[in-house]
Parts: C-alpha cells; structure tokens; sequence
C-alpha cells in the first residue's frame, strides 16, 4: 500500500528507486579486485577473498534487513529516504546527532576506498599525457619526525577540487535517493553480475546450451531487466524532483 493520495504507479516508482539503492550496496565489487590485489600471498589471495566476501555480505545482508525493516515498522509507508529526517524526534536530538557521526564515519571510510580506483586511473592517464612535466610527475618528500610522506602538487590541487566539486554538488541536490538508485543501477548489472558470469563460463569452460549456462544467463538477464527498471525509474524520479528543485534544500 502507498501513501495517501499516492497513486499504484507512483508506488511502484518508489519501490523500483528502492531496488536501485539495494544494487548500489553491491558496489564493492568494483574494487574487490583491487582489494585483492593488495593482500599478501600466504594465505592464497582467493581464499582470503572468498572468506571476507561473506562475511561482508552477510553483515551487510543483516545490518540493511534490520534497519529497513526497522524503519518500516516504525513508520510504515511514510518512512523517509533518510531515517534521520523522521518527524516526531525532536525530544531525542541526541539519537539524531549520533547517526550523523556514524554516517560519517561510514562515509569517510567507503569514501576514500572507492575514490581511489578513478583517482588512479585519471592520475595515470595525465601522467602519460605529459610524461615530461615535473609539475604532474615530480614526488616531493617530507619528514615530520619519523614519517616521511610523498607530496605531489598535481595530485593535492586536483583531488581537493574534485572533493570541493563534489561536495558543492552533493549538498545542492535535494534528490539523495533518486541518484543513489541510479548510480547502483547503472553499476550493478555489468560490475556484479556480468563480468562475473563471464568469467565463471570461461574460467570453468562452461559449455553453451547446458543447464548451468542456461541458469546463469537466466540470472544475467533478470539482474539486467532489474537494472534497467530502477535505472528508469530513478530517472523519473529525478524528473520529477527536477520540477520543484531548490538548490541547498534537501527534504527526503
């Protein structure tokens, strides 16, 4: 059931929005490799991976159930995109003020993890570019008592405006859910669970035509068709918000 007053078809927008923020959880597979890659080799790298995918999918699996079925409990239909913009709390600031802190917590951390991969990629390409510039390429050392830490002026001047750039941006769009659904589902299908059916059909030469291809295209293509309908309907969603858009205001 929807809101009072909300139509069938706006619940079933919503109830797609939300399925793209449950694929954006599933966004550390874009750096799982990476993360991998860094481990060392005893135990093997595949083990350790093997063991902390689960383990940080179940945790994540529990934490997500708990809070969303908590919220909606608590709520029901008229739950916001942010629990902590939830009326009627005005008496407990405190509890307010400490899911901020854990918020951005949270978000320092993951921030600085799945930044990392486009930082790199945009580092190397200018570097390639002008091979010969000092400005870009040139490592500058310094030592505060026992650390020594290697400063590059390209690297600090570029990152703090992509920061600051994101940022301004961030904190001028009233549209939180609608982009975050939009961006898992335009990641999910192909990072998730494309390139990784792929690869287990190649790596275990799996024969075209048997039942366990057949299965795992049929999974494909579900996730794909699943993509595609929170893709359109966070786009419609952001339509929408597009229409009574005020700059620095933010209602869930």
């Amino acid at each position: 059931m929807g809101k009072a007053g909300q139509s069938k078809a706006d619940t079933i927008w919503l109830m797609l929005v939300a399925l793209g923020n449950i694929a954006l959880a599933n966004s550390y597979a874009q750096i799982a490799i990476d993360i991998q890659d860094s481990l060392k080799s005893t135990p093997a790298e595949n083990k350790v991976m093997k063991m902390a995918n689960r383990i940080g999918i179940i945790t994540m699996t529990i934490i997500f159930l708990i809070s969303g079925g908590s919220g909606y409990a608590a709520f029901g239909v008229d739950t916001p995109g942010s629990i902590l913009n939830t009326t009627g709390t005005t008496q407990n600031l405190w509890l307010i003020y400490m899911g901020n802190v854990f918020i951005i917590i949270h978000i320092l951390g993951a921030y600085q993890v799945l930044i990392q991969p486009f930082y790199h990629i945009v580092e190397l390409l200018v570097s390639q570019r002008w091979a010969s510039s000092s400005f870009i390429n040139k490592e500058h050392y310094v030592r505060i008592g026992k650390i020594e830490l290697s400063l590059n002026f390209f690297r600090l001047i570029w990152r703090s405006i992509f920061v600051v750039i994101a940022s301004v941006l961030a904190m001028a769009m009233p549209f939180f859910n609608d982009m975050l659904a939009l961006l898992g589902a335009i990641g999910f299908w192909p990072l998730a669970v494309y390139f990784p059916v792929q690869m287990i059909i190649v790596k275990r030469n799996i024969r075209k035509g048997t039942i366990t291809w057949i299965w795992l295209q049929s999974l494909s293509l579900v996730c794909m068709l699943v993509s595609i309908a929170a893709a359109a309907a966070a786009i419609h969603g952001l339509g929408q918000a597009l229409g009574k858009y005020k700059p620095f205001m933010y209602k869930a």
